[in-house]
């Protein structure tokens, strides 16, 4: 065998040892597993806050319906949608020509109820007069003296029976006076229940004419005009709700959401429960309120019950407009400086211990199961009370 030869022969023998060496050391030092940074998440301290979220629409907390108490046409119109408004304040007036007719019917309906009621009063008082019958005194002492004088032969016949004839003729009159005394009274009292009706139609008549000027009962904004110029309106007094709605006011300075909360988290919310609210208008801001009512009786929509709930809002500056979509979320549950991590790195033994896994470069597998105590959660992330610190990286499921 050459030289050459040998050293060929060498070389390869060494070149098996080194490669068996280098497999004997990575069968003794396997590669260390890795993991997608999409499967990591750090832990974080912060606030953790457990709530439920009611979905629904902003609506003032007064609102208030405007129809007309008198029928007309719309003939002027003060305020526009999104005005503000005061108590009392002029809305909208309808056309007065006709109801200011019926006024001036109604007051000359009155003058000539009281004329005639002055003229009963007039003729009672002069049936009560001949009532009292003054001059039949007079005639019956006329017809004693005439009596006494014809006795006494100084009068003729004729003249006692005029003197006679008279009293009787008194005495008559007397008796017509008093019974048409009543029927005087009986006109009087009637002529007053003239006058009263007659009045009562004119304070009818100033009435509508005060209802086709359309006043504001409450302070607040205009949300909706529901009628134009000319447009017909008829009275809710004869309508009752059927009646045009002429505009929709509304106090938005304190509005409030009404949402549905599940029947698994009602018992959790209390009232004056502080909430947070947002709105898509204005996403990077929160409008604090609070629970102002929650419902007694939950009601059922494709097997799932839900409890209606009330979340009053304060408005500074009328951000809020009415049927505004907004989210309230209703605060439960708030931990300070918390220690936080999502939901799904949390995994649970069949004894219900929790356990996390911590990336761990020193492990083979790199990563290390350790016990954690948990707290609350909000269903996408909780609280953990032991066991990890701040910053330590978990490891989500695959």
């Amino acid at each position: 065998m050459t030289k050459t030869s040998k050293r060929l022969g060498m070389a390869a023998v060494g070149a098996v040892m080194m490669g068996g060496g280098l497999y004997a050391w990575s069968g003794m030092n396997p590669a260390k597993a890795t993991f997608e940074p999409s499967r990591l998440a750090t832990v974080e301290q912060n606030t953790m806050v457990r709530s439920v979220v009611a979905t629904g629409k902003v609506e003032p907390i007064a609102k208030v319906e405007i129809k007309s108490k008198a029928n007309g046409i719309i003939e002027r119109l003060h305020v526009d949608v999104g005005d503000i408004v005061k108590v009392g304040a002029v809305l909208a007036e309808l056309d007065k020509e006709n109801l200011l007719a019926r006024v001036r019917e109604a007051r000359a309906n009155v003058q000539a109820a009281e004329a005639s009621l002055q003229g009963a009063r007039a003729q009672l008082e002069k049936n009560k007069v001949e009532a009292e019958g003054p001059e039949v005194e007079f005639a019956k002492r006329a017809a004693r003296r005439a009596e006494d004088l014809a006795g006494q032969k100084l009068v003729a016949q004729s003249e006692l029976d005029v003197a006679q004839s008279a009293y009787e003729q008194a005495v008559n009159r007397q008796r017509v006076a008093k019974s048409q005394l009543i029927v005087s009274s009986a006109k009087v009292s009637e002529a007053s229940a003239q006058v009263a009706q007659a009045r009562a139609n004119y304070e009818r008549a100033e009435e509508e004419l005060r209802n086709a000027t359309i006043r504001a009962p409450i302070a607040g904004m205009v949300l909706t005009r529901d009628v134009e110029m000319g447009s017909p309106v008829s009275s809710i007094l004869n309508l009752g709700a059927n009646a045009t709605l002429v505009m929709t006011l509304g106090d938005i300075q304190e509005v409030f959401v009404r949402g549905k909360v599940d029947e698994a988290d009602i018992g959790l919310v209390r009232f004056e429960q502080p909430a947070r609210i947002s709105v898509e208008t204005f996403k990077d801001k929160k409008f604090d309120g609070k629970v102002t009512l929650i419902s007694p009786m939950g009601t059922e929509k494709d097997n799932v019950t839900t409890f209606e709930v009330k979340v009053s809002i304060d408005n500074p500056g009328n951000q809020l407009k009415a049927n505004m979509t907004a989210n309230a979320e209703i605060i439960l549950e708030e931990h300070p400086d918390s220690l936080i991590v999502p939901e799904a790195a949390i995994t649970y033994d069949a004894a219900r211990q929790a356990f996390v896994d911590l990336l761990d470069p020193n492990q083979q597998t790199g990563r290390r199961k350790v016990p954690v105590k948990v707290g609350i959660s909000n269903g996408t992330r909780a609280q953990v009370l032991d066991g990890i610190r701040k910053g330590d990286k978990v490891i989500l499921p695959s």
